[in-house]
């Protein structure tokens, strides 16, 4: 039988933690602070896909890879958004590129406006990692936006984050990144819920591998 190899491994999930998309902060915290904070979550990224031990890319990609292209990082796309926990929230199985059906939990809300649009987005547990050490607040937000299929990832992109403790987070979209079944066919990724599709185009983030 052939082993799948599952894009949410703990390798991904040590750096993911480096790259994380949300801040337990308010806009007390400099813009200058958290474009630096984009600029640096993408040279690291960049030193995975380089690294023969850590990246997705098959054996003929990573002998010819310079570097990820990412849209300029801008602050336009980090916003400030409001946080609600949902209370019992529905236990499902999320679809995958494969027959694989890990269970999450849809954990809460994000609230908030983006280009004079009021805008929301669920956010997910996986009920499997969160019992692994130091994943226990691990929150999980994969959405769709007009850019997929043209200049990003046809399948849409992930952010990452931690159980916020108030009820204000920062979103950096800057900091959005494709599923590893961008890169390599091997991996199994979950398929972002159609309730997590925005109807404009984020420009900002990783871009498609290919063209």
């Amino acid at each position: 039988m052939k082993l799948i190899l599952v894009t949410m491994n703990l390798r991904f999930f040590k750096t993911l933690l480096f790259l994380i998309a949300f801040s337990n902060v308010g806009w007390s915290q400099d813009k200058s602070e958290l474009l630096k904070t984009a600029i640096e979550s993408q040279e690291k990224l960049n030193k995975e896909f380089a690294d023969s031990t850590s990246s997705p890319l098959t054996k003929e990609d990573l002998a010819h890879f310079k570097q990820l292209d990412f849209y300029p990082v801008s602050e336009s796309y980090i916003v400030e958004a409001k946080f609600e926990k949902i209370r019992k929230g529905r236990v499902f199985e999320m679809k995958t590129s494969t027959d694989r059906l890990p269970k999450y939990k849809m954990y809460g809300l994000l609230r908030f406006k983006l280009e004079g649009k009021e805008l929301q987005l669920y956010v997910y547990q996986n009920l499997e990692l969160m019992k692994r050490k130091g994943f226990e607040d691990y929150l999980f937000l994969p959405f769709t936006d007009y850019t997929n299929g043209v200049e990003t990832y046809g399948a849409g992109r992930y952010l990452d984050m931690h159980i916020p403790k108030d009820k204000k987070v920062i979103i950096d979209f800057n900091k959005a990144y494709n599923p590893y079944c961008a890169y390599n066919k091997k991996f199994s990724c979950p398929i972002v819920p159609e309730e997590n599709d925005l109807k404009l185009e984020i420009k900002a983030g990783v871009k498609k591998f290919h063209d």
